[in-house]
C-alpha cells in the first residue's frame, strides 16, 4: 500500500516514493492547490494499493467547522493524456464545494471528498473497497466518507469494515441508508424557493421542469415534482434510467439528450448528473427561467453565474440545494433519526430564499451571495 501525501499547502510537501514528474503547467492540480484562488486545501492524499488495483484521491479542503465530510466518487476519468490529473482536479473542486455546502447546511463539518479512479462496473471489488477504507482510516477521523456517484450503500458497508469514519451505511449496519432520498427532497425545497422568488408562490404546479439525469437522485425528484403538480420531462445517458422512470410515471416525457432538453420549452432546468452542466454553450441556449438541480459544480467556470443573471435566469446554487444528502449522513454520526434529518433538510427552502435576498440586496448573482455567507461561517469557525 503506497501513498503520496500533500499536507497543509501553507507548509510542506512530503512524498513517500519516487518522484520525477515534470513541473506542472498553469492548469495542473498542483497549481490549483498552491497558487490559485481555488486552492487552500489542507491535505491531499494520493492512494495506491497494487494488490487490489486501487488508485484514489482524498482531498480535505477545510476542517474549520469540524471533521471534513463528503462522499466517495468512483469514476473512469476520460482524459486522453492524464486521467489521474483529472481525478485530482475533480477531488479538489468537490472538496472545496463540500466546505461551502456543509457551512450553509449548518453542519459542524468541514469539506472533503474522495475519488476512486476507474470504471466501477469493471474494477470494483471487495478487496479494493477494503483497501480504500484503510486509507480513509489512516486519517484518524479528519475525513468522514459517504456515497457519491458510482458508490452505494453496500459499498459503504464494506468500507466501514476497515474504517469507523464511514457514513451512508445500510440500516442493518447501523447506518441511514440511501442518502439520495433527502438529497432529492432538499433540491425540491430549493426549487420551491426558486418558484417563490420567480413567480410569487412556493409551488411548481403547472410549471414544466426538465431533469437531466434520473439516476439515484433524479428519479426521487421526479416523484416530488409530480406530486406537486409539475409537468416533467427527462433525459439520461442511460436509457434504462429513463425507462425506469417512465415505467413508474407514464406521464413523464423524455427527450433524446441534454442538448434537446435545454432547448425545449422549460420553466425550470434541473441538472442532476455530473458537473459542468452550465457553460458557454448551454447558457445561451437555455429557455428556462430557473436553474435548480442536484449536480455538484454546475458552473463550468467563473463568470457563468453572471451570464445566467444577465439573461434573467435565476440560479439556485447547487451546493445549497443539494445538501440534503450530507445532512442525512451527518445525522447518522449521532444515531440516525430520519424525521430529524428531514426537518433540517426542509430548511434548505429558507436558506435558498435568504441567498436570493442577499443577492438582490448586494447586487450580485446568487452564487456569489452563497459563497459570501459560507465564507463568513467558515471564518467564524476558525476563530471560535
Amino acid at each position: 500500500m503506497g501513498v503520496t501525501t500533500v499536507t497543509d499547502v501553507r507548509h510542506t510537501v512530503s512524498v513517500d516514493g519516487p518522484t520525477g514528474s515534470a513541473a506542472p503547467d498553469s492548469s495542473s492540480a498542483l497549481t490549483t492547490l498552491f497558487a490559485s484562488d481555488q486552492g487552500g486545501h489542507e491535505q491531499v492524499l494520493l492512494c495506491q494499493d497494487r494488490a487490489s488495483g486501487l488508485k484514489a484521491v482524498i482531498a480535505i479542503h477545510s476542517t474549520a467547522l469540524g471533521p471534513a465530510l463528503g462522499g466517495t466518487r468512483f469514476h473512469a476519468y476520460a482524459s486522453e493524456t492524464r486521467p489521474e490529473e483529472a481525478a485530482v482536479m475533480d477531488a479538489l473542486n468537490l472538496a472545496r464545494g463540500m466546505s461551502y455546502k456543509n457551512a450553509l447546511a449548518g453542519l459542524d463539518h468541514g469539506g472533503g471528498k474522495a475519488v476512486i479512479i476507474g470504471d466501477p462496473e469493471q474494477i470494483k471489488t471487495e478487496e479494493l473497497l477494503l483497501a480504500y477504507g484503510r486509507f480513509v482510516a489512516s486519517l484518524g477521523g479528519r475525513y468522514v466518507t459517504a456515497c457519491d456517484v458510482g458508490t452505494y450503500v453496500a459499498d459503504m458497508d464494506v468500507v466501514a469494515r476497515e474504517c469507523p469514519w464511514t457514513t451512508g451505511r445500510s440500516p442493518e449496519a447501523g447506518g441511514a441508508g440511501d442518502s439520495s432520498v433527502l438529497t432529492a427532497y432538499g433540491v425540491f425545497q430549493g426549487m420551491r424557493a426558486s418558484a417563490q422568488a420567480s413567480w410569487g408562490a412556493p409551488t411548481l404546479r403547472g410549471r414544466r421542469v426538465g431533469i437531466a439525469g434520473v439516476g439515484k437522485v433524479g428519479h426521487h425528484l421526479v416523484a416530488h415534482l409530480l406530486e406537486d403538480g409539475a409537468e416533467v420531462v427527462v433525459t439520461d445517458v442511460r436509457a434504462e434510467s429513463v425507462e425506469r422512470v417512465r415505467a413508474r410515471h407514464p406521464e413523464v416525457a423524455a427527450v433524446a439528450d441534454t442538448d434537446a432538453l435545454i432547448r425545449s420549452d422549460l420553466d425550470v432546468y434541473a441538472p442532476c448528473a455530473l458537473g459542468g452542466a452550465l457553460d458557454d454553450a448551454t447558457v445561451p441556449a437555455l429557455t428556462a427561467r430557473v436553474v435548480c438541480g442536484a449536480a455538484n459544480n454546475q458552473l463550468a467556470h467563473p463568470g457563468v453565474e453572471k451570464d445566467l443573471a444577465d439573461r434573467g435566469i435565476l440560479y439556485a446554487p447547487d451546493y445549497v440545494v443539494n445538501a440534503g444528502g450530507v445532512i442525512q449522513v451527518a445525522d447518522e454520526l449521532h444515531g440516525f433519526d430520519f424525521d430529524r434529518a428531514k426537518a433540517k433538510a426542509a430548511k434548505i427552502f429558507d436558506t435558498t430564499l435568504a441567498i436570493f435576498d442577499r443577492a438582490q440586496a448586494d447586487g450580485i448573482p446568487p452564487a456569489a451571495a452563497a459563497d459570501r455567507l459560507a465564507e463568513q461561517r467558515m471564518a467564524e469557525g476558525r476563530h471560535a
